[in-house]
């Protein structure tokens, strides 16, 4: 019969002081003071450290941030939710990766711009200082060049959509000289385009390359008919369109018989119908559950056969709390529909208001 070897004294001392450990910080794991010594050592919370902010605009920043262990090398034109603590709650929201890819590289760059409303936008922007810890999710999204680059190129960006596609043309500049490769973008005034100075010393570097900047408070509006003039070799290029919800409207309906030379990103989910009707909710990612007007989302889960975290039925509140990944709930005590992507969702006073998706905590 096969003997296994008897640990050797070095192991018992390792098992040992495991166990003295584990002992002496019960009920928390060694893990967890690892995490406050070094946060970005965790093997259990993706984090990462600010090293730099730099403003770009009044209204927009970059941050640069040492990502910790578990982190994946991103695609130019993916995007990473960050999570930040703002007056004791924990908010999650989404930020395209605004930095090249770049295997050797030790940080990451996002660039924020700061809304009138928003809780995250503008404490990353205004309350964020160089140290600052923030959670992490790895890259994610499918907005990506494919490889190898097309050969003709047409980006369309407004506002902060030029943050995915400045990601893509600082990695196509790292590789050699820009491709054909047109650029309209457009933004309220010269002093708010984002990269302005970057852009333009980039492309006047490119003979093949040609940038075209809009200016809709003087301009007006970007109008997508426009482009048999802006570029008229247009239908053969392949076309990577980020902005605003119009904007993507427009394109889709532009290029609605050219659909696999289009490229999109949204920012925000398309519209739904008004709430109040119920709406299909996706529940972690996988379980997706049919949820009429009147019923909580944590009745419907329940029944759904989804593991809900919950101790209402205890008398313990905030239990059900649950991150909202996208789209909005309705408060069923008052009818009131609200909440945004990151937003944590009482999910036993909360219907469906159109489709939504709340995260599930991993277990």
């Amino acid at each position: 019969m096969f003997r296994a070897a008897p640990p050797s004294r070095a192991d018992r001392l390792r098992s040992a002081a495991s166990s003295i450990t584990t002992t002496l910080t019960t009920p928390l794991l060694p893990e967890d003071f690892l995490g406050l010594v070094a946060p970005l050592w965790s093997s259990t919370s993706l984090r990462g450290r600010v090293l730099a902010v730099r403003p770009e605009t009044d209204r927009a920043t970059t941050l640069h941030i040492r990502p910790g262990r578990g982190w994946r090398r991103h695609r130019a034109g993916q995007y990473v939710r960050i999570g930040v603590d703002v007056d004791g709650v924990r908010h999650w929201r989404t930020y395209s990766l605004t930095s090249p890819e770049d295997p050797t590289a030790d940080h990451f760059t996002i660039t924020v711009q700061a809304l009138a409303d928003g809780v995250v936008s503008r404490h990353l922007t205004q309350a964020t200082p160089v140290g600052t810890i923030v959670h992490l999710e790895p890259a994610e999204g499918d907005f990506v060049l494919p490889e190898p680059a097309p050969d003709q190129l047409l980006m369309i960006t407004a506002g902060s959509g030029i943050t995915p596609v400045m990601a893509m043309l600082r990695t196509l500049a790292a590789r050699g000289p820009l491709p054909d490769v047109v650029l309209v973008h457009s933004a309220p005034s010269t002093e708010q385009t984002i990269f302005r100075t970057e852009l333009t010393e980039l492309f006047s570097r490119h003979p093949n390359a040609r940038l075209i900047l809009r200016r809709t408070g003087v301009d007006g509006r970007l109008d997508l008919r426009e482009l048999d003039t802006l570029c008229p070799d247009w239908r053969d290029r392949t076309a990577f369109v980020c902005g605003p919800a119009g904007l993507l409207d427009a394109a889709t309906e532009r290029w609605a018989d050219l659909p696999d030379q289009l490229h999109l990103e949204r920012f925000t989910p398309p519209a739904r119908s008004p709430g109040g009707s119920g709406g299909e909710i996706c529940y972690g990612g996988t379980d997706t559950v049919a949820v009429d007007g009147d019923t909580s989302l944590l009745e419907a889960g329940e029944a759904a056969g989804v593991l809900m975290p919950s101790g209402c039925r205890m008398g313990i509140c905030f239990g059900c709390v649950l991150p909202l990944r996208d789209g909005q709930v309705r408060d069923l005590r008052t009818g009131q529909v609200h909440g945004e992507p990151g937003d944590l969702i009482q999910t036993c006073i909360s219907g469906a208001s159109g489709d939504a998706r709340l995260d599930l905590p991993t277990r």
